[in-house]
């Protein structure tokens, strides 16, 4: 898997716009940052590049020709955790809730000013470089390489999301402890406040059955009605 990592002196940022118009209004201030920027107009196209280069960033149209920007989203998010932020003509709570369910990181509704919009992209990279866990982390199952961010479970590398990494994460840092829905979205998500505590299922349930996959016999989250979730105690 490519590198994407925030690290780079100048960012690579995909953008993804059928639109030329609109395509150029984001492209050049974008590029006047000081970001190094690529643009295409298709779904297949921006898999197609995901998969051969390394970006920091994609924005994502939602209402692309060959399909739409959500499936774009689900098939990057199968190999790749680079922030992703959907840009859409629609307003309806529902594509907002879908966006970030899939795992979209920042939702902007057009008509929008190219130099907020510039300005979302730089606070989003700064978050995800600040959120990078370094908390010491202990348990006998898992293995943690901080460096790589990555965690092997029973001696299997698990493919996570950035966001089930950080619930992960969270949950490995006090083992027993009982975390709120609220608590697990402040420590994985950059906007907590712009998420939805729903959106904490859907990633618990991912990366429970990612734990599965690796080992079937054990459940290591537990779910507390009413409450939210802890990870199992070892010893």
């Amino acid at each position: 898997m490519a590198d994407t990592s925030p690290s780079r002196c100048r960012p690579r940022i995909l953008v993804v716009e059928d639109e030329p118009s609109i395509r150029d209004t984001i492209v050049y201030p974008l590029e006047s940052d000081g970001c190094e920027v690529e643009a295409c107009g298709t779904g297949q196209e921006a898999l197609r590049r995901v998969n051969q280069q390394s970006f920091d960033l994609i924005l994502l149209d939602v209402g692309l020709p060959d399909m739409t920007g959500f499936e774009v989203c689900q098939k990057i998010r199968s190999s790749h955790s680079l922030p992703i932020l959907f840009l859409t003509a629609r307003a309806d709570e529902i594509d907002r809730v879908v966006g970030l369910e899939i795992g979209g990181d920042d939702y902007v509704t057009k008509p929008f000013s190219p130099r907020e919009l510039s300005a979302r992209v730089r606070a989003l990279l700064r978050r995800i470089q600040r959120n990078a866990v370094s908390a010491p982390v202990s348990d006998s199952s898992f293995y943690v390489d901080q460096e790589r961010m990555t965690v092997n479970y029973h001696g299997q590398r698990l493919d996570l999301t950035r966001y089930e990494y950080r619930l992960l994460i969270a949950l490995l840092r006090q083992p027993g402890r009982v975390f709120s829905r609220a608590q697990l979205m402040d420590a994985a998500w950059e906007e907590p406040d712009a998420s939805m505590e729903r959106t904490v299922d859907a990633h618990i349930k991912s990366l429970r059955a990612k734990l599965r996959t690796v080992h079937t016999a054990t459940d290591p989250i537990h779910t507390h009605r009413g409450l939210g979730y802890s990870l199992e105690e070892i010893g």
